[in-house]
């Protein structure tokens, strides 16, 4: 089969070709390029694969005499690399790691990728193969999933050839996920390959074929040789899919959900007593999962939506006459984040306080719709949200998944209140991320005070104060409060 010229009409492409065919060399664009030009997406991360023709050993002789003299790897990827950046100028810029025979080309959004075809071997303890100069046939026997082992040539002679060993232009047609050779061989391998074939899934809308599916689960237990930053590079590309919950319910299906995460398989299940049952909470967080996909590109939203009831199988206790209760499990939620997040290498840093601010206070506003909605209580959900307010407004409304609609409908509105609400509140008392307007260093130099706790005690009556719609949140009417609660701890006359 030959592609379209209008498919791959890319003057790049072209360019790299007539400089493969200068060296003597075959070359084809490979993996996700391709598989992505006949599924329409845009990609501008090319990987080309280059192979050594016999009429070429003299001239790579050379170029292979600058590596180290027991090298086996012709660095023909390299090669080619360099003349297709000195032919593209000074637009181009070229990156080349010497010890794994690779090269990048950068030309603006481009990306080029060099590498000499390979064949690879692999030891049990290990996800590192051991790498060799191969063949193309060997180079595509390698490949993760038939829909990445597709090869167009750039050659002038054979511009636009598809090569397709393993029928991955069918597995395209599809929508299946399917690896070139034995898939119990390719996971144990690369486990990471795994995780891979989730997230491919979940990002194309593609189906585990059977026999991908099936040594998936006999080959889980190899996940635990990959590093979690890998894992969890993975699980944020899954994150950031369209729909979170398909690569979610396959890592549970395949049982790489306890292996990653047991805290998140925990949340499984339904217990009944006295013919009461609670909700299955896994499927409700992959629900709220998906509900603020569709509303946010916030990876860090998406994962505290994630998290957000990760506190209820410790939180669950059955009381008489009331049923099921998860009370607390909010706050014990968030206890639990830095934990998971230190397990699994996610950043302890902004993005962590985010997740746990969030999961903290994700009861907070349906508190408030459950209640009167006073402007005490806003002011402090204001207050203690901060610039965050809007995204945790929005995991609350994902968290609505009743499947009784009037009660959704209802809840809603009564969001819709509390927003309404506190946007007047925010434009009268400038409540979001305030200070005291009487700073400590004030109080102690009018009251005459060393540092104490009587100094703390007096700008936390000034805060709640003004959360409490005791006095306007200004300097003048702070001061004055400042004045005398501190007559009232006997601080003056």
């Amino acid at each position: 089969m030959v592609v379209e010229d209008k498919k791959i009409k890319n003057p790049i492409l072209h360019l790299v070709g007539e400089e493969a065919d200068k060296l003597g060399l075959d070359c084809y664009v490979i993996g996700g390029w391709v598989r992505d030009l006949f599924l329409h997406r845009p990609s501008t991360d090319i990987d080309v694969v280059v192979v050594k023709k016999e009429e070429t050993e003299d001239l790579l002789s050379a170029d292979n005499s600058k590596e180290k003299p027991n090298s086996k790897e012709v660095k023909i990827g390299i090669l080619l690399a360099e003349a297709v950046a000195k032919r593209l100028g000074k637009g181009a810029h070229l990156s080349v790691f010497r010890t794994y025979g690779t090269a990048q080309v950068k030309q603006r959004e481009m990306e080029l990728e060099f590498v000499g075809a390979r064949k690879e071997s692999y030891q049990h303890d290990s996800r590192n193969p051991i790498v060799e100069d191969g063949t193309l046939q060997e180079d595509q026997n390698r490949r993760d999933f038939t829909i990445n082992a597709m090869a167009i040539c750039l050659n002038k002679d054979r511009y636009g050839l598809l090569l397709d060993p393993f029928d991955g232009m069918y597995d395209l047609e599809d929508c299946t996920i399917r690896t070139p050779l034995d898939p119990d061989i390719t996971y144990s391998d690369d486990p990471l390959r795994m995780m891979r074939a989730i997230r491919f899934a979940t990002q194309l809308g593609f189906y585990l074929n059977p026999e991908t599916f099936d040594a998936i689960c006999r080959n889980r237990e190899r996940i635990k040789i990959i590093t979690r930053e890998r894992i969890v590079d993975e699980l944020n590309k899954i994150m950031m899919s369209r729909k979170p919950s398909i690569g979610w319910t396959l890592l549970d299906k395949t049982g790489l959900l306890q292996l990653i995460c047991p805290e998140l398989a925990a949340l499984k299940g339904i217990e009944t007593k006295e013919g009461k049952g609670h909700k299955d909470v896994w499927l409700h967080t992959l629900q709220v999962t998906d509900n603020v996909a569709k509303e946010s590109d916030n990876l860090w939203l998406r994962w505290a939506a994630m998290f957000h009831d990760i506190g209820k199988p410790k939180s669950k206790a059955w009381e008489n006459n009331i049923g099921w209760t998860f009370r607390n499990h909010n706050y014990l939620g968030a206890k639990m984040i830095p934990r998971i997040f230190r397990t699994m290498k996610m950043p302890q840093n902004e993005k962590m306080e985010f997740v746990i601010k969030m999961v903290d206070l994700h009861m907070r506003p349906i508190n408030l719709i459950e209640d009167t909605v006073t402007d005490s209580a806003v002011r402090r959900l204001l207050f203690e949200a901060g610039d965050d307010i809007d995204e945790l407004m929005l995991l609350c409304d994902a968290d609505i998944t009743s499947r009784n609609a009037e009660k959704v409908e209802r809840f809603h509105r009564n969001y819709e209140l509390v927003r309404t609400k506190m946007v007047e509140l925010e434009e009268r008392d400038r409540i979001r991320n305030f200070q005291p307007p009487v700073r400590g260093e004030e109080i102690m130099e009018t009251l005459h005070l060393s540092p104490c706790k009587e100094v703390g005690e007096l700008k936390n009556a000034i805060k709640e104060a003004i959360l409490d719609g005791i006095i306007p949140n200004e300097y003048e009417a702070a001061k004055n409060y400042m004045l005398l609660k501190a007559k009232e701890l006997h601080l003056i006359n």
